[in-house]
């Protein structure tokens, strides 16, 4: 495996806005080079961190999608057994049947492994997956090395990919797992922080409407009785909806009438209770 011998620094992207301790843990875990896992509620840019730093640092980005029933396997390697058995049965393909090699598929992170290039890694939701996954994952990508049993055959990585992990903190994740990462809470953005979200989004918009969107927002987001509260992406879709609208005008959400509730709220028993609040019907 080749050392990576650069210091690349990240610093944004152009729709991503970060504060100074989420840079410094991010430059922190690329030279210490350890994996980085972020926790925090859905919708305050952990995913969108990964793919921030491979547009800033011009690296591909491998993404892991991390289901419940997931096997460590198939993020390594997948052998296409299937495959193999309709061409040993029809004789047309232009594979060699006898080389078992020719139906071994990269998963994700062995894609990272054999990349020409350093790869960002996003593994996604993490804690969507059983104990034994996680530590037995972290063991591979501590030794940068896997084992393909079928062809006896250890793939080890060119370059050690620039690993960053998620979690959505449903469920605890074991101690060896967190004691191998770097960690990193993303709190909910404050407003000031939202107003430079808000800002990188839609650079044109009024301070007026930029404001008032703002301050209902966070009032939404403190009603009781909400059991999703909206995000940062619901905000800049519900934005994108009023400024999309001829007939929206600023003072009439100033006024306490608030237009397009769905596009903030995804549940129905949600939407139910911000409609009962702005004394709205939802059918």
């Amino acid at each position: 495996m080749k050392k990576d011998t650069s210091n690349p620094r990240f610093s944004g992207a152009s729709k991503y806005v970060l504060d100074d301790e989420l840079a410094q843990i991010v430059n922190v875990s690329m030279a210490l080079e350890m994996p980085l896992l972020l926790k925090g509620e859905p919708g305050t840019g952990k995913t969108m961190l990964a793919h921030a730093i491979a547009e800033s640092l011009r690296m591909p980005l491998i993404v892991l999608n991390v289901k419940s029933s997931m096997k460590l396997v198939d993020a390594l390697y997948q052998y296409d057994t299937l495959t193999r058995l309709n061409d040993s049965r029809f004789g047309d393909s232009k594979r060699d049947v006898s080389n078992i090699e020719e139906y071994i598929k990269m998963g994700k992170i062995g894609q990272a492994f054999v990349a020409e290039s350093r790869t960002i890694l996003l593994i996604d939701e993490i804690d969507k997956a059983d104990t034994d996954f996680q530590d037995d994952m972290l063991d591979v990508l501590d030794q940068m090395q896997f084992d393909i049993i079928e062809i006896d055959k250890t793939v080890s990585a060119r370059q050690r990919p620039v690993i960053i992990i998620t979690s959505n903190a449903k469920k605890d994740l074991s101690d060896p797992f967190l004691g191998r990462c770097n960690f990193h809470h993303i709190a909910f953005p404050e407003p000031d922080m939202m107003r430079r979200i808000i800002d990188v989004h839609f650079p044109k918009m009024s301070d007026a409407l930029a404001e008032t969107c703002i301050a209902a927002f966070y009032k939404l987001r403190d009603l009781r009785g909400v059991e999703k509260k909206p995000a940062t992406r619901e905000l800049i879709n519900w934005i994108r909806a009023l400024m999309a609208d001829p007939d929206f005008d600023v003072k009439s959400l100033q006024n306490g009438q608030v237009p397009y509730l769905g596009v903030l709220f995804k549940k129905s028993g949600d939407l139910k209770v911000a409609a009962k609040q702005f004394g709205q019907t939802v059918h």
